[in-house]
C-alpha cells in the first residue's frame, strides 16, 4: 500500500482490522513486520500449538511486536478445542453443560478455560457458541450448542461470558444472528434460514440478548442468508443485520468480529479481498481472514480495502471507527488480565465424570455387555470426517482409554481410514462389539461400518457421542459430547456397572 494516497493513520487503521492465521509454531518474520506496523492480531489454530511453553513463547513474541494485538483462539471448552488438540478436551462441552443445567457450574468451566487462555498469553476466545441447535441435522453446530431451548441457551451463554471474561479473556459470542437452524455448513456453502425477524426475536436472538446483557466484549457474525431480513447479503456483509439489528435494536456497542472470510459462505463468489471490504462496510470491526494466510495475500487484501476507501466505496471513517474500538478493547483487556492474574486458580472439581455420565441418555431396555479379561468387549471408535471448525483431535473413550480399562477387558479399535472393509475384518466376529461415532445418523463412515458388521452377523451396541437423530437411529446411548472428559465419564460408568441391564431405566 506504499503507493496509496491515504494518510498513514488510515493505512494503519486498515491493518488494525485484520486477523490472519499462519502455519507453524513460530511467528513468521513477515507477520512480525506487519504486527509492528499495526496489524490487528492473529488467530491461532492447532497447527500453531505444540506445548504450553512453546505457546507462551509464541504469544509473547506476538505481543512484543504489537502490544495491542488480538490473540484469538477457538477454545469452546469441549468438542472444539485448540489448547487440548493433542489429547482431547478435559471440559464437558456445551451440550453436556446444558443438560447438567447448572449456570454457576457453566460459569466455573468458562473461568477455567479463561485461566488456561490467559496463562497461554491469548486475549480472546471465539466462544461461547450461542446457537440454538433447533435442527438435529445441523452439520456444524450440534454439541457445540447448549441445547434447543432458547431461554436455557441464553442463561448458559451469559454464564459462559461472565466466566471467561472474569479471567480477562474477551468472549466472542457466536454466530450472530444464529446458525442453529441450518442443514448446511457455511465453511462449504451459504446456508439459508427462512425466518422472519419476529421469529428470530422469539428464538435465535434470545441468547445474544442475554450475552449482551452479560457484557460480552465481542460478537462473531455468521455467513448465513436470512432472506426475510436481508434478501441480498449474508449476515456478515449485511448492514441491516449488523447495524440496524445488532447495534440498533439490541444495543451492542462492542467489537463485531467476522467468522473466517475464507469460508465459502463469505467469499465464495467474490474472493476474500472484496468480502473484507463488504464486511467493513456492513459494520464489522475485526476481520478473521483464515487459518493459513501469507504476506502477499494480506498485502492484496489491505490494498483492496485501501482502493475501496480511495474510490469512496468504503468510508475511511468506518475503518477508523473499527480501529478505535479495537484499541479500546486492547486497553481494557490489559487491565482486566492484570487484575485476573492475582485471582486464585479456578476450582476444577466440577463436573466429575460421574456427574457427566448421569446426563447420558440410554434408551429403555438397552445395556452394554459387561467386559472381563476372559470375555473382552471390542470398542470400535469410528472417526468421521471432522468439520473444519472442529478439526482432527482425539475424542471419547479412545482418547480416554487407560491401562485399567484395557486390563478390565476392553479392546479398543480406531477406524479412521477409507479401507473400512479391512478395518472391520480386523475385529473378531461373534464377540461383543460396541460402536461409537458422532452424529451416527448422518455419518457415512459409521453407517458403513455398522452395515459391514451386521452383514457378517454381528449385532453391535451403538453409542452416539454427537447430537443424535430424533428417532435415535443407531444411538442406543447418546452422550451429547465427545470430549476426553465425556470419554472418561463413559468408561467410568460402564466399568462400574452403570450400563448393566438392571440399572438402565431412565
Amino acid at each position: 500500500m506504499t503507493n496509496s494516497s491515504l494518510s498513514p493513520e488510515v493505512l494503519r487503521a486498515i491493518s488494525a482490522t485484520m486477523l490472519p492465521g499462519f502455519d507453524g509454531p513460530e511467528l513468521p518474520d513477515w507477520l512480525a513486520v506487519r504486527l509492528r506496523a499495526g496489524l490487528g492480531g492473529v488467530c491461532l489454530f492447532s497447527m500453531n500449538i505444540e506445548s504450553p511453553s512453546q505457546l507462551r513463547e509464541l504469544t509473547a513474541a506476538i505481543l512484543d511486536a504489537n502490544p495491542d494485538a488480538v490473540i484469538a483462539i477457538d477454545e469452546e471448552g469441549g468438542d472444539v478445542t485448540r489448547l487440548h488438540h493433542q489429547t482431547g478436551s478435559p471440559f464437558p462441552g456445551n451440550a453436556i453443560l446444558g443438560k447438567l443445567g447448572d449456570p454457576v457450574g457453566t460459569e466455573g468451566i468458562a473461568a477455567r478455560v479463561g485461566y488456561e487462555l490467559a496463562d497461554a498469553g491469548a486475549t480472546m476466545t471465539f466462544a461461547p457458541d450461542a446457537d440454538i441447535n433447533s435442527n438435529p441435522n445441523n452439520p456444524v453446530i450440534g454439541t457445540r450448542s447448549f441445547g434447543t431451548d432458547a431461554h436455557a441457551v441464553g442463561v448458559h451463554t451469559a454464564a459462559w461470558v461472565r466466566g471467561v471474561q472474569g479471567r480477562g479473556i474477551d468472549a466472542s459470542t457466536k454466530h450472530f444472528p444464529g446458525h442453529g437452524d441450518t442443514e448446511n455448513d457455511s465453511h462449504l456453502s451459504l446456508p439459508v434460514i427462512d425466518r422472519s425477524l419476529e421469529e428470530l426475536r422469539e428464538r435465535e436472538l434470545i441468547p445474544f440478548v442475554d450475552a449482551i446483557a452479560a457484557g460480552t466484549n465481542t460478537i462473531m457474525t455468521s455467513h448465513i442468508m436470512l432472506p426475510q431480513v436481508d434478501p441480498e447479503h449474508p449476515a456478515t456483509l449485511s448492514r441491516t443485520i449488523l447495524q440496524d439489528l445488532l447495534r440498533g435494536e439490541l444495543g451492542f456497542t462492542g467489537v463485531i468480529v467476522t467468522d473466517a472470510l475464507d469460508m465459502t459462505g463469505a467469499s465464495g463468489k467474490t474472493g476474500i479481498p472484496e468480502a473484507a471490504v463488504r464486511a467493513l462496510a456492513a459494520g464489522c470491526d475485526l476481520l478473521c481472514i483464515g487459518s493459513n494466510n501469507t504476506d502477499p495475500q494480506m498485502g492484496e487484501i489491505e490494498a483492496h480495502v485501501a482502493a475501496a476507501i480511495e474510490s469512496g466505496v468504503l468510508p475511511a471513517e468506518r475503518v477508523l471507527e473499527a480501529a478505535e474500538r479495537l484499541r479500546v478493547l486492547a486497553d481494557r483487556g490489559r487491565t482486566l488480565r492484570a487484575e485476573a492474574a492475582s485471582q486464585p486458580v479456578p476450582d476444577t472439581a466440577w463436573p466429575t465424570p460421574a456427574a457427566v455420565a448421569a446426563t447420558f441418555d440410554v434408551l429403555p431396555g438397552v445395556s452394554l455387555p459387561t467386559p472381563s479379561p476372559e470375555a473382552p468387549v471390542h470398542v470400535v471408535t469410528v472417526e468421521g470426517v471432522p468439520n473444519i471448525a472442529v478439526g482432527p483431535l482425539p475424542w471419547g473413550p479412545h482418547a480416554a482409554q487407560t491401562a485399567e480399562a484395557r486390563d478390565a477387558g476392553l479392546i479398543f479399535h480406531l477406524v479412521d481410514g477409507t479401507d473400512l472393509s479391512g478395518a472391520v475384518a480386523e475385529i473378531p466376529t461373534g464377540v461383543p462389539i460396541v460402536v461409537l461415532g458422532q452424529n451416527n445418523h448422518r455419518g457415512e463412515r459409521v453407517q458403513a461400518v455398522l452395515a459391514l458388521l451386521r452383514e457378517r452377523g454381528d449385532n453391535p451396541s451403538t453409542v452416539d457421542m454427537g447430537w443424535p437423530a430424533p428417532d435415535r437411529a443407531d444411538a442406543q446411548i447418546a452422550t451429547l459430547g465427545a470430549s476426553r472428559l465425556a470419554g472418561e465419564a463413559f468408561l467410568e460408568r460402564w466399568l462400574s456397572g452403570g450400563f448393566a441391564a438392571e440399572e438402565v431405566p431412565r
